[in-house]
């Protein structure tokens, strides 16, 4: 019996998922973002997206879902041992974006801007949301 590559092996798990027929989707929100936890542990919770891992559909919140890890000591010293707290990942459907306009938590819409680029629009106020550069 043939074993799976790793790439079929994410493309099983994302079709058991219900993901565009096995394919990752490209994620609304990005890496800046304010987000609202709105499943889990860290229901409720406020964070800023610190990263966003698209094929694995997860992203790191800033204090959110804060677990801790044992570390040992590396054999060169580098590597200082101990407990390290550190963010884990949480799945793209556990989330909301917060809207820039009227800051509560919101569906996502899509739209087209006045240059003619895809833009997102929130749900509740139906403004453009505004991108924070940084």
């Amino acid at each position: 019996m043939a074993r799976r590559t790793p790439e079929q092996r994410h493309r099983v798990a994302l079709k058991h998922e219900g993901w565009a027929h096995g394919h990752a989707r490209p994620l609304d929100i990005r890496s800046g973002d304010t987000v609202m936890v709105i499943a889990g542990r860290d229901r409720g919770k406020r964070g800023q997206v610190q990263r966003v891992l698209a094929s694995e559909q997860r992203l790191v919140v800033a204090g959110v879902n804060t677990l801790k890890r044992h570390t040992r000591a590396g054999v060169r010293g580098n590597v200082q041992g101990g407990i390290v707290d550190f963010d884990a990942p949480l799945h793209y459907s556990n989330v909301l974006l917060v809207c820039s306009r009227c800051d509560k938590p919101t569906r996502i819409g899509h739209g087209v801007g006045s240059d003619g680029s895809r833009v997102i629009v929130c749900r509740r106020c139906g403004e453009q949301h505004e991108r924070v550069s940084a």
